[in-house]
């Protein structure tokens, strides 16, 4: 959207008081961050009452009628926002939420990093999970091509992009309405000339048995970062089946360890919701257990929040103190298995992609083969390969010593 209107002329600000068209971008996937949402709405309305208003995004294709007297762009519609921005400019309220069309792949952008390609391959999901919302935004699965997705991808490293991030609401079945898949697309895109690494995004593990073995050789690709996010959910058959995911714990393990078996060093995220009704001690002592086995790297912990027109929403709901209670027994368990997990990386040596100014000054985080959170000190620039040494680890992130500067710059 912000290419789009740098293209159609329009000037671009940091700040809400130098702009005169505000929009906001918004995120149904739960409810803090929907409520944060009209919080901050009714917020900018008393402060800012005489700036134009633009809502977009998951909340108004989700719930249009509470935002019924606003300018409205859907997920689908985002190639249309210079039209929606021209008519506010008249006082012309337009609502664009029509979901039968996909945004072209092709539009101009604004990158908010210069080196990272945020690039989309495919929308909606095949998923019919109870508890999310997401779904009722973003629709059934709908792939693009993998030739455009290519040709974007050929654009986006040729203008100096070191890391191109695949991005959906699901990797993992990506193309399967086109008879096609993930490993048909990663093939060509791992074979495009020029230094820079893929970042896969998250991939269900009900899709794993139609391409594991192949995406697990394609993982091997040193254009590929050795990161996977498989999100478990619950450790438990029985509330994985009332949230209607498509898989056992079982099945789950299996992937996870054929992943690491064949790539010792991959870095496994996953996400995790506690307190789904009716999830009872055990059913949570099982989820502990799944995460004590898999060690895994990180976690998205997340307590369960009823989202309205979810068949979750319906259920009776446990104790806010009981399932505050386990969130913290989750987390402190996490905690002290990632920072075992880091530990594994003292000694380690090797290079690593800048991608990021830290907030300290004259320190830089790069990501390293794996996508770990790499620290180092010194004068670089976004893109710059440096060989690290690791002689620190934390919770969260590798603290690395330069061991040569800017071995290659890209």
């Amino acid at each position: 959207m912000a290419g789009l209107l740098q293209k159609a002329g329009f000037q671009l600000v940091d700040n809400l008081e130098g702009a005169y068209i505000v929009i906001f971008n918004t995120c149904t996937v739960k409810s803090p961050s929907e409520t944060a949402f009209f919080k901050q709405l009714e917020a900018f309305k008393q402060e800012y009452p005489h700036k134009l208003l633009i809502i977009a995004g998951c909340v108004p294709q989700a719930d249009a009628q509470k935002l019924k007297d606003y300018s409205l762009v859907g997920t689908k519609q985002i190639h249309n926002i210079v039209q929606v921005v021209e008519e506010a400019l008249h006082d012309n309220v337009l609502q664009l939420l029509s979901n039968d069309e996909l945004p072209p792949l092709d539009l101009p952008r604004v990158r908010k990093n210069p080196i990272v390609e945020i690039l989309p391959i495919n929308r909606g999901c095949l998923g019919a999970c109870t508890f999310c919302k997401t779904k009722q935004a973003r629709g059934n699965l709908v792939s693009y091509p993998v030739a455009e997705i290519v040709k974007v991808a050929q654009k986006a490293v040729r203008e100096g992009v070191k890391e191109i991030w695949l991005a959906s609401q699901d990797t993992f079945c990506y193309g399967f309405d086109l008879g096609t898949d993930l490993p048909a697309l990663l093939d060509p895109l791992a074979a495009l000339p020029g230094d820079f690494k893929i970042r896969i995004g998250m991939g269900n593990p009900d899709h794993l048995p139609k391409i594991g073995d192949r995406l697990i050789q394609l993982y091997k690709n040193p254009k590929i970062f050795k990161f996977l996010h498989l999100p478990l959910q619950a450790g438990s058959n029985a509330i994985l089946k009332q949230m209607r995911r498509r898989y056992t714990i079982n099945e789950f393990n299996d992937a996870l360890n054929k992943f690491k078996t064949e790539i010792p060093r991959i870095n496994i995220m996953t996400d995790i919701i506690v307190g789904y009704p009716p999830e009872t001690d055990d059913d949570f002592w099982q989820t502990l257990e799944c995460v004590r086995k898999n060690s895994f790297d990180s976690i998205n912990i997340s307590r369960f929040w009823p989202r309205p027109g979810t068949t979750a929403a319906e259920l009776e709901e446990l104790p806010g103190e009981l399932v505050k209670k386990r969130s913290r027994v989750l987390t402190d368990i996490f905690t002290n298995i990632s920072t075992l997990q880091n530990e594994k990386w003292l000694g380690w040596e090797g290079e690593i992609i800048v991608d990021e100014k830290s907030k300290e000054d004259q320190q830089w985080i790069g990501r390293n083969d794996s996508y770990k959170p790499v620290i180092v000190e010194g004068s670089f620039k976004l893109g710059d390969i440096v060989k690290v040494k690791i002689v620190k680890t934390s919770t969260f992130d590798l603290r690395g010593q330069v061991i040569s500067e800017k071995v290659q710059v890209y």
